[in-house]
């Protein structure tokens, strides 16, 4: 997240395509969740997408960055990281995505940085300024309207998988506080790794006590490539894709992804899924879009510089 002075560096052009590339990735992975959720339960495809991903980025890890950590504080650090910024987040994104759509799952996935400023100022972490203050204000609004469809009823399942995906979203908030009060300094792979290796030991406790997959019918094909996909574009590749554009062009401007993601989810969704595109939807959709702008706050400051040079 960006820091209170809004930053005005801009991205590295060799990083536009990347950063489309990556929002394509994440978009994606709503859109292997609404395949997978047809016919396993949430654990199982959790298990599946962070079990897979840390198979393929333990050897890579190992090439690009040696060894893994071996101190008992470091690996108490990825548990912590891997429960808020994969456990609970992928599990309640899964169980929300039974009821309401791909599209819409990930237009409240874009809420997290909402949530990240109250996190973050709520534990004294970053001031809330005006601005971001606004911003989530903003961002509200667009999670009221999103929640306006009349689909939703007070007791309706959807409104139940709605909040899961909210719940999601915020549990990546304290994920981006607890990244950075105990991980500080690590290496983007070697975090990205351990904690994938942390969440395969953690869902799969879960997932052998309450789902039992040995008990389930074998997948479609279709399941099969779906997870096959969540785990080797939409988490490994994902990550090195991340880490990529994080080095060279920093974390505010990585962070543009978040804008992009819910376009390749809703278009996926729309037209491989069949999922209906709401005009609540869109528009909410729109306003959380909005309210990541003002958060992010550097389209005002170069406003601000062109008027300037204007005058």
């Amino acid at each position: 997240m960006p820091r209170d002075q809004a930053s005005a560096n801009p991205v590295d052009p060799r990083d536009w395509k990347l950063l489309i590339f990556l929002s394509v990735l994440w978009g994606g992975s709503f859109f292997f969740t609404g395949v997978a959720v047809r016919e396993l339960p949430p654990l199982t495809i959790v298990l599946a997408r962070v079990g897979l991903a840390a198979l393929m980025l333990i050897p890579l890890h190992f090439f690009q960055a040696g060894p893994l950590p071996r101190s008992l504080s470091s690996w108490r650090a990825f548990t912590g990281m891997a429960a808020l910024n994969n456990v609970i987040p992928f599990t309640l994104f899964a169980l929300g995505q039974r009821e309401i759509p791909s599209g819409l799952a990930s237009v409240l996935n874009a809420t997290t940085p909402l949530f990240t400023v109250v996190v973050m100022a709520a534990f004294a972490e970053e001031k809330l300024t005006l601005r971001k203050a606004a911003g989530v204000c903003l961002g509200l609004l667009g999670v009221a309207v999103l929640k306006s469809n009349g689909a939703f009823g007070v007791a309706d399942v959807r409104t139940l998988g709605f909040y899961l995906c909210l719940a999601g979203a915020l549990s990546y908030g304290f994920a981006g506080l607890w990244g950075r009060r105990n991980l500080a300094g690590v290496a983007p792979l070697t975090s990205a790794t351990c904690q994938l290796i942390c969440s395969t030991l953690m869902v799969g406790v879960l997932a052998i006590l309450l789902d039992k997959p040995w008990r389930l019918p074998v997948p479609s094909a279709a399941t099969l490539w779906s997870l096959a996909g969540f785990a080797s574009l939409s988490t490994a590749l994902a990550y090195i894709v991340f880490f990529r554009i994080l080095t060279r062009s920093g974390a505010s401007n990585v962070m543009l992804v978040t804008l992009l993601i819910p376009v390749t989810s809703i278009v996926l969704g729309h037209f491989v899924l069949g999922e209906i595109i709401a005009a609540p939807e869109a528009l909410g959709a729109l306003i959380v879009a909005a309210s990541l702008l003002v958060i992010d706050g550097r389209l005002f400051l170069r406003l601000r510089m062109a008027l300037r040079g204007a005058a």
